[in-house]
């Protein structure tokens, strides 16, 4: 998640939790979310573990699967 300006970045960070996007993806993933600060870019980078069973690492479509889960992101108020 990228702030559109630099001055929005803390209150991302301050809101945008990996609690919260845990609490989003719940039905996705079996471990907690870990979520990376990235300052400099006014940035939020979030790892989300799906079940092994469940897996897409070996698809050919991965790039479409991030997108999906990054507009689902966007649905958390802030």
């Amino acid at each position: 998640m990228i702030a559109y300006r630099d001055e929005d970045y803390p209150l991302l960070e301050k809101h945008i939790t990996a609690e919260r996007v845990g609490s989003q993806f719940s039905d996705f993933i079996d471990r907690p979310v870990v979520r990376f600060c990235v300052p400099k870019l006014a940035a939020l980078n979030f790892v989300l573990h799906r079940p092994y069973n469940q897996s897409v690492t070996r698809s050919l479509a991965l790039d479409a699967h991030g997108k999906c889960l990054g507009y689902a992101l966007l649905n958390i108020e802030v």
